[in-house]
């Protein structure tokens, strides 16, 4: 299929861009501590440009300098001029072009407790007798005009063009909002006076740069869980007042971090891919304006449709783009079967944004993210024959590096089908398309040339055939089973079992553990069971779960009526029921199926490991085979360990 409206060129004011695809402002934990661009950061937007990206926006970028957190990008002072010039050289040099998105972060300046927080009016923080107050109005001109110095110094630094953040909580959006905005002021009250802030902030924008380049702005939809807050209208009005003011593209983003909104930020899988289209759409129609549609885009087929059916002008295609920084390139010649699809797990771009144990982001279906330069492939000088044990999501991993470096994997996998428990995963409600992923990575590995051995446990003789110089254990984990009086009757059976289409359950069903796998199962029992109750020991389900995804998780959880009980233990399962122990009380719940789902632990390859110790073979164990965890961790041994091998 071609992509011809996808990968047509675009003429905003000065600007041609080759291609309707925009890289967007995301958080990376890149900069340094003290807000400037570094080495990583170049590494990881120029991979992107090469990749064949029309347009790519840097994270979020401080103006205002009281108001500019650490570990940041920042242009609140000519001293991050040379940085920011070396990455707009570096993306120029790779075929791409180069936006700053200016901003000024309100709440979110909270991060850095040395930072000004400037917000509309006053908010009360939690547990304490503190109160963060309204900015003064010397502030909020002081503000404004940062954005125009800002400006001023990404034309010098070699910009492309700006974008202005209006969305997402952020203070100017916080002032556009009736529900942050309490002011009783000029820049309180109607929406002519909300905007007032905005429109100071866009007009000094416009004098700091050349007439010839282009502005777009950021702004959401409309309000999400904030009750009295923006509706679409108040939007398309205030985007009147914008292009007005100088703005040339609305780049119409959803969502908020002051409530469960924040979902649509970085949306999950549990979120239908494009969700937002249909309000670029109507926001583009009734402002005449260039606009840009944004929310799950991943897929090249849909962005075209999107394009060719006139709902946006251009699109934002951000994890996507993560997940395979040759997306565009892939796409444009034609080979939309070997992109890499993000499947907006969440795990390594925003769990890894708010984790204080990574570094950066990554990405499952990436790990060379954050790590461009260090993670270049090398051709192997000694090709080895290397066998996978296990094709699951890391062992095809691992085969599709080795392949890539001249080795010669051979993939041995157990079952009749590739793919492991990620394509069990897509089973789950709203998953589909992790099963998706897992299915088109099997089929990238045959296509690589790549021996596949279906039905093929790896046993001795299996090794002894194929005299491998190393071996990769990648054999998974298996369903722990719940050891207490009446574990095995008949009514037990699994979360595996269930998913796979093993098991078949109804009636009262007890569902035993409540991490991510008891929940899935619960949604998926939804209209087949007559009663769900999950029982989990902690003091609360999901907490295996990142934010973004136990918000829709539990959402719809709720939504299906299944019963939690927390600080429950089952503790002994009869014919027809289930004994629970809580809080120092006996309760017995009559049920017809018990599905366990309290964890994997490693399958056992004790086999394997003694066959390469016996004939000094090198043997490298990753994944769940190591410790039951998340895929994240697993395809990031896979990767490492055939990087190196």
């Amino acid at each position: 299929m071609a992509f011809t409206t996808l990968f047509s060129p675009i003429r905003i004011r000065g600007l041609e861009l080759k291609n309707r695809v925009i890289l967007p402002a995301m958080g990376t934990k890149m900069p340094s501590e003290d807000r400037y661009v570094t080495q990583q950061l170049i590494d990881y937007q120029t991979a992107r440009a090469e990749g064949g990206c029309g347009l790519n926006f840097t994270e979020v970028c401080s103006v205002y300098g009281p108001a500019s957190p650490k570990n940041f990008l920042a242009i609140s002072d000519d001293k991050y001029i040379p940085g920011l010039k070396r990455l707009t050289d570096a993306i120029h040099e790779a075929g791409g072009k180069a936006g700053i998105q200016l901003w000024l972060g309100g709440l979110a300046v909270a991060s850095d407790p040395e930072q000004m927080i400037i917000i509309p009016s006053p908010v009360p923080v939690q547990g304490t007798e503190h109160t963060i107050p309204g900015a003064e109005i010397s502030t909020l001109k002081e503000a404004a005009k940062a954005f125009g110095e800002g400006a001023k110094r990404a034309v010098e630094a070699g910009f492309d063009t700006i974008e202005f953040h209006a969305g997402h909580n952020y203070t100017p959006h916080s002032f556009l909002s009736p529900f942050f905005n309490r002011r009783t002021d000029e820049y309180g009250g109607d929406l002519k006076n909300r905007a007032r802030f905005l429109i100071e902030c866009i007009e000094a924008i416009r004098r700091n740069i050349p007439d010839e380049m282009p502005l777009f702005m950021r702004i959401d939809a409309h309000d999400d869980y904030l009750e009295g807050g923006l509706t679409i209208e108040e939007v398309i009005e205030f985007c009147g007042m914008a292009k007005d003011a100088g703005v040339d593209v609305l780049d119409v983003s959803r969502g908020n971090f002051s409530s469960a909104a924040i979902k649509y930020e970085v949306p999950p899988i549990d979120l239908p891919r494009g969700f937002n289209v249909d309000n670029a759409s109507r926001i583009r129609k009734e402002t005449g304006m260039l606009t840009v549609a944004v929310g799950r885009i991943n897929a090249p087929a849909q962005a075209e449709e999107i394009l060719a059916d006139g709902k946006a002008d251009m699109v934002v295609i951000g994890r996507a783009q993560l997940a395979d920084p040759e997306f565009c390139n892939k796409a444009q010649a034609g080979q939309t079967e070997d992109i890499v699809q993000c499947v907006a797990c969440n795990q390594g771009c925003y769990d890894g944004f708010v984790s204080s144990e990574m570094p950066f982001i990554t990405c499952l279906r990436n790990p060379a993210l954050g790590r461009e330069a260090k993670y270049r492939l090398s051709a192997t000088d000694h090709p080895k024959k290397v066998v996978v044990a296990g094709g699951g999501i890391a062992g095809l991993e691992a085969a599709m590096i080795l392949k890539h470096r001249g080795h010669h994997p051979i993939v041995c996998e157990a079952g009749a089908t590739l793919g492991g428990q990620f394509a069990l995963a897509g089973e789950a409600p709203r998953k589909e398309e992790m099963k998706e992923a897992a299915l088109s990575r099997g089929e990238q590995v045959v296509r690589a040339g790549i021996e596949v051995r279906l039905g093929t446990p790896v046993t001795a003789s299996v090794l002894e055939e194929l005299q491998p110089d190393e071996v990769i254990v990648a054999v998974g984990a298996a369903p722990m089973e719940l050891k207490v009086p009446g574990g095995h009757l008949p009514l037990v059976t699994n979360s595996h079992d269930v998913l796979a289409g093993k098991s078949e359950v109804s009636g009262k069903v007890i569902i035993i553990g409540g991490g991510l796998v008891g929940l899935e199962v619960a949604e998926y029992l939804h209209g087949k069971a007559s009663e769900i109750t999950v029982v989990e020991m902690l003091d609360r389900v999901a907490k295996d779960l990142g934010d973004l995804r136990s918000i829709c998780v539990m959402e719809n959880l709720n939504a299906s009526g299944a019963q939690i009980l927390t600080d429950a233990k089952c503790v002994e399962i009869k014919e027809h029921g289930v004994v629970i122990e809580s809080k120092g009380q006996i309760a017995e719940y009559p049920c017809d199926s018990v599905v366990v789902a309290i964890g994997a632990r490693s399958r056992n390859f004790e086999t394997i490991n003694a066959y390469c110790e016996d004939h000094h073979i090198p043997c490298h164990v990753i994944g769940d085979a190591l410790r039951a965890r998340r895929a994240l961790n697993a395809v990031a041994e896979a990767h490492e360990v055939a990087r190196v091998i």
